[in-house]
């Protein structure tokens, strides 16, 4: 699991359904390391702390292996990684696999896994069709939030390597499916 690209967003002002609505969900991948402090992604922009950073979801990562099922159903669009709003695109992330509760060495960083992504309207901003939030819904494909556990920097190239795998009897996947 090797960190293809890092990602930041800015805050962005777009028009939807006639009303005027800031955003982060734009992010792009950047050239220079990233650093994952405890409750956000220095330098990327969280508009709605309500629902997106803090302790449980500090970064985002997304599977690159799940974007060609959604260019599919998108051709349309200008595709790089960031697309669904994540921090760091990953070669592969198995959402049916990975266990809550697991911890990883990323670069400089400790990571646990803590919950699945649930997508928000802001999803369909990103991509100009709220159809996309129906059709996250219906894979298992959420990617994935960590916690920060040991803060640092990550950069492109880095693995993801597992260091325990918790004992938790829910996936991901399995999170995911039962908040549907």
């Amino acid at each position: 699991m090797k960190v293809l690209s890092v990602n930041i967003g800015e805050r962005k002002k777009v028009i939807w359904r006639e009303k005027e609505i800031e955003t982060g969900i734009y992010k792009f991948p950047v050239d220079a390391p990233i650093f994952l402090g405890q409750e956000i992604v220095k330098g990327d922009t969280i508009v709605d702390t309500k629902h997106h950073g803090g302790i449980e979801q500090a970064v985002y990562g997304y599977s690159e292996k799940h974007y060609g099922y959604f260019k599919k159903l998108h051709p349309d669009l200008d595709w790089n990684y960031g697309m669904f709003g994540e921090n760091i695109t990953f070669s592969e992330l198995n959402e049916e696999e990975i266990l809550i509760g697991s911890t990883y060495q990323l670069g400089e960083c400790k990571l646990e896994v803590t919950k699945p992504r649930q997508p928000c309207y802001k999803l369909g901003i990103r991509f100009n069709n709220p159809i996309i939030i129906k059709q996250f819904w219906e894979t298992t494909m959420s990617g994935i939030y960590f916690k920060i556990l040991e803060t640092g920097f990550v950069k492109k190239g880095d693995e993801l390597i597992l260091i325990e795998e918790s004992k938790e009897t829910f996936t991901i996947a399995q999170l995911y499916e039962s908040k549907k």
